[in-house]
């Protein structure tokens, strides 16, 4: 039995990982735009003035409340409500990856002051370094920026001829 689970395990870790992984660019991008407004800079302030492990137990309630969304989202795929189960997986899971990321940042040094977070922070760092390492990974950014430099033409052209349209119609 053991030998069954194993690999079951395993692929449904690296699939988390790979979730997170890709949907992380995106959650620092939020992260940021968040950082910037004044509004929440009391809260901001706020979590500074705790201690280490008051902030770990607030790192720690993003995932608790968010990560059971994922089953959740599964389940409502499964059942034939992919396009809903689908949504509600991206949008808890970026919610959670911004949350997290936000409070990381903020209180990083403090975190990295347990020693128990620092030990498991760096074998997510190796775990994450090994998979960005893979030539598949390599292929799909890769892929991922041809992709993105695809759109941002089609969106620049697409901008471009609707401008000159307007100006043709208002110079009639």
């Amino acid at each position: 039995m053991k030998r069954i689970l194993k690999p079951v395990v395993t692929v449904l870790v690296v699939v988390y990982f790979l979730v997170d992984a890709v949907l992380l660019p995106v959650a620092k991008r939020i992260s940021d735009r968040i950082a910037e407004h004044w509004v929440l800079g009391g809260l901001r302030n706020w979590i500074v003035s705790l201690r280490p492990y008051p902030t770990l137990l607030l790192f720690a309630v993003p995932v608790i409340v968010l990560e059971p969304i994922k089953p959740v989202a599964f389940y409502l795929s499964g059942t034939g409500h992919v396009v809903t189960g689908m949504t509600i997986f991206a949008v808890g899971e970026l919610l959670k990856l911004v949350l997290v990321e936000r409070l990381f940042s903020i209180s990083r040094d403090k975190l990295l002051s347990i020693p128990a977070f620092a030990w498991a922070y760096g074998k997510y760092c190796q775990a994450r370094d090994c998979v960005t390492s893979l030539e598949a990974w390599q292929n799909m950014r890769r892929w991922s920026r041809v992709a993105q430099y695809a759109l941002h033409r089609y969106v620049r052209e697409s901008r471009t001829s609707r401008n000159r349209r307007r100006l043709s119609v208002q110079s009639r």
